[in-house]
């Protein structure tokens, strides 16, 4: 088994110059497994040898590993850690220095739904709190269909099932029974942009010009790869950190986190705190 899932790694890379071994081996086999169903191979010799012939499932194949899943407010204890703490003590603290603008970016937006999230957050603190502090949040993705999906902010009603009524009415238009538009208030302060975690030449999405973030949102999307490369991102979003930054991963996540250099600012909320 191992040998024919190592022959696919092999073939995408020679005909498409993509590394897929950068994945998580069991999401990378989950992957595999949903493509034989899709087309009715019953092994993955069969499945191979399918792929080799066959440059659209090669494709489709690729396309499958797009990590493209969100939600509004997805971990609920982060958002409530992040509302109630993180966002009052930045506000605070950046009120006492010349610059008056939060920094933040989102590493792996997908839809939009975690970007638009933060982007509630901290208009509601500026809004309803006349705060004259400005906000800035780079929302990011490598797959350039899921940036232009998020940049448009049209969602159905499945999918803002953790909104509540209140953000509903304040931040959404209804366009019909089953869709609804993010406000411009709320799209303002977010720059979508197609950005690769893996570039070597890039540390910090250039929209950012150099980085120096208060929080970089990062969440659900280490569980993907496998140790070498939950590393390389690592490394890479905490270069881009401001020292006295913050760090959000998702909550299956966190150990990987603590084996570096944070500390989590609150038991169990995958916020961590950038110590150096």
């Amino acid at each position: 088994m191992k040998e024919n899932i190592k022959s696919i790694v092999v073939h995408i890379n020679q005909i498409y110059g993509i590394d897929i071994s950068k994945y998580e081996s069991s999401f990378l086999l989950q992957s595999i497994q949903n493509r034989l169903s899709e087309t009715n191979c019953a092994t993955l010799q069969e499945y191979y040898s399918f792929i080799n012939s066959n440059n659209e499932e090669g494709q489709l194949f690729i396309d499958s590993l797009q990590i493209c899943y969100s939600d509004f407010f997805r971990n609920q204890l982060t958002f409530s850690v992040l509302e109630q703490i993180i966002i009052p003590i930045l506000f605070q603290t950046i009120s006492n220095k010349k610059s008056k603008e939060v920094r933040i970016w989102s590493a792996a937006c997908a839809g939009g739904q975690e970007s638009y999230s933060l982007s509630m957050l901290l208009h509601e603190m500026t809004h309803f709190n006349d705060n004259q502090l400005n906000y800035r949040i780079f929302a990011t993705d490598q797959n350039k269909q899921q940036i232009e999906n998020a940049s448009i902010g049209l969602f159905s009603f499945s999918n803002i099932q953790n909104v509540t009524v209140k953000r509903l009415h304040n931040w959404f238009k209804k366009i019909n029974n089953d869709s609804y538009q993010i406000k411009h208030e709320i799209k303002t302060a977010i720059e979508f942009s197609e950005f690769d975690l893996f570039n070597e030449h890039l540390s910090c999405p250039p929209s950012s010009i150099f980085g120096e973030f208060d929080i970089v949102f990062c969440a659900n999307l280490l569980f993907y790869y496998n140790h070498e490369f939950q590393l390389i991102i690592l490394n890479k979003v905490n270069k881009s950190l401001k020292k006295g930054g913050y760090l959000i991963v998702g909550e299956v996540e966190r150990n990987v986190v603590l084996e570096q250099k944070f500390r989590e600012v609150y038991p169990m909320s995958a916020i961590f705190y950038k110590m150096e």
